[in-house]
């Protein structure tokens, strides 16, 4: 992990808020029943293939319950995982690992299902394409920070980080603007000489008000792959081309080959799946 990937202020926080959540009344069960001596040790492993993220979030979660524990990351971030990959192990007081599991587990899960979901829409992009495969801002609140990362460790790209860092023109903009080209000549005219002008289309004649106006990206918005064929073709390059809206594992492939610049999927964040892992003592 480095700092400019995961700085530490800012996941020690995520993971405070987390680990209040999860310990705010104590853990009953723990301090019930296990020894105030007792020792351990617990490995994280894959139950099933994954791409592995979020272990120096682990890390910290289990150093912020307790900085007496030793843990070791047996995995690297962003390698495949086969099922039952052993991805960490940490060891020290047996109260202060079960405190820890679940909290370190929810966020390695989460990150891991995402990293893994996108490697798969990453390796649909055929040989010779060079379409990127990226995220949108449809992220888990406050957890955003994470979920990116994870998506770059999938071998995927991020979009824009939040609303002040760059030039997203939607449909609801363009109405409340009066028009494309309205929309995107203001935007021009106030925004830092360092933002890009990027606007979301819907349709052919949108994609040419948007052209004439100098968009130095159109989003193609829910087109069907002939209708992204033939923007191609009519935007020669003058502008990146981004697809989006709806997109499916299914056509990245046809999308890709049709010659689009990058493909955004919101389900790499807003609907993946935990992975799979699990917390094992040795006994």
């Amino acid at each position: 992990m480095t700092t400019t990937e995961l700085p530490l202020p800012l996941i020690d926080d995520i993971i405070t808020r987390a680990l209040a959540e999860d310990l705010g009344s104590g853990d009953v069960t723990t301090e019930s029943c296990v020894p105030e001596a007792a020792q351990a040790v617990a490995h994280g492993v894959a139950r099933k293939p994954i791409v592995v993220c979020g272990v120096p979030v682990a890390a910290r979660v289990f150093l912020l319950v307790d900085a007496s524990l030793r843990f070791t990351a047996k995995a690297e971030e962003g390698a495949r995982a086969s099922e039952g990959t052993t991805l960490w192990t940490v060891e020290g007081r047996a109260k202060s690992i079960l405190m820890g599991e679940r909290v370190a587990l929810n966020f390695a899960q989460r990150m891991s299902g995402v990293a893994t979901a996108t490697r798969r829409y990453v390796d649909a992009v055929p040989k010779g394409c060079v379409t990127r495969i990226t995220d949108t801002r449809k992220t888990t609140p406050g957890l955003r920070l994470l979920e990116r990362y994870a998506v770059r460790r999938g071998g995927g790209h991020n979009h824009r980080n939040d609303l002040g860092s760059a030039v997203l023109i939607k449909d609801n903009h363009i109405v409340a603007a009066g028009g494309v080209r309205q929309a995107i000549e203001a935007a021009r005219a106030r925004a830092p000489h360092t933002s890009r002008v990027e606007c979301e289309v819907d349709s052919l004649e949108q994609l040419e008000e948007a052209l004439s106006a100098r968009a130095d990206i159109v989003l193609l918005d829910n087109m069907d792959t002939p209708t992204v064929e033939e923007a191609v073709r009519r935007t020669r390059g003058r502008a990146l081309l981004e697809a989006s809206g709806g997109i499916t594992f299914e056509r990245v492939a046809e999308l890709s080959r049709a010659g689009v610049d990058a493909i955004s999927v919101g389900a790499l964040t807003h609907s993946t799946p935990a992975a799979d892992i699990g917390l094992d003592f040795s006994t």
